[in-house]
């Protein structure tokens, strides 16, 4: 079971990847406001708030992602749980998913309900995870089907048109990533951060990381905020 909490208070989590966030559906600003919609229905405060930026693969590990591991910090400094929107935006690993439970902080998923038994989370990110296998499976297998049927995969004379393609996905990828990170550069801008060197020191310090996976520059927030 998990532990009683401070039902006067919680911590809301929010969290995307630019190779998830297509699957997710739901973006930074998105997620928030799915929580408080949460914490207006159930009449709750959210006490403070959380974000993870993840850009990579791997991205499951607690220690790629730094704002989880302070949001359970403070939910155990004032025993309160943790809300995220969906269960995913903890992870799609149930491995992932039974190491949190085991960190005795309660999570409470909006999309699921106050009341969900952790029991049911555990089942919950088994199915994502075997879902995800079988797909995997599924693709692969459609592949192989493919290549015994003689097509050729991979048509190297189609380069052009790849090398275009591959230029309109990377704009596109980092349109997302700057959808993603300017509802938070808004929010530190309603604080008083209003230069360009502000602002990446205070999401550097607030855990974000770059699409690159680095530390921001007052070059790179003029970039990002280009596109917005």
């Amino acid at each position: 079971m998990q532990p009683v909490a401070n039902i006067s208070a919680f911590i809301g989590y929010v969290r995307v990847s630019t190779v998830r966030q297509g699957r997710s559906g739901l973006g930074l600003e998105a997620q928030r406001d799915a929580i408080e919609r949460f914490a207006e229905r159930e009449r709750i405060e959210i006490f403070d708030w959380f974000t993870d930026v993840e850009t990579g693969k791997g991205a499951d590990a607690l220690d790629r992602r730094p704002q989880l591991a302070a949001a359970l910090n403070a939910a155990r400094r004032i025993k309160c749980p943790i809300i995220v929107a969906k269960l995913d935006r903890l992870s799609r690993d149930v491995f992932f998913v039974s190491g949190l439970m085991s960190q005795r902080v309660p999570f409470i998923v909006a999309e699921l309900g106050m009341d969900t038994d952790p029991f049911l989370l555990h089942l919950y990110a088994a199915l994502a995870e075997k879902e995800r296998a079988l797909i995997s499976e599924r693709t692969k297998a459609a592949l192989a089907r493919k290549r015994a049927a003689g097509a050729v995969l991979g048509n190297h004379t189609n380069l052009h048109e790849a090398q275009i393609a591959g230029a309109a996905a990377n704009k596109a990828s980092a349109v997302r990533f700057a959808s993603n990170i300017l509802p938070v550069i808004r929010e530190i801008q309603t604080l008083g951060s209003n230069s360009n060197r502000a602002i990446a020191s205070a999401l550097t310090a607030r855990g974000v990381r770059t699409a690159r996976g680095g530390q921001w520059s007052a070059t790179q927030v003029g970039r990002l905020l280009s596109l917005g």
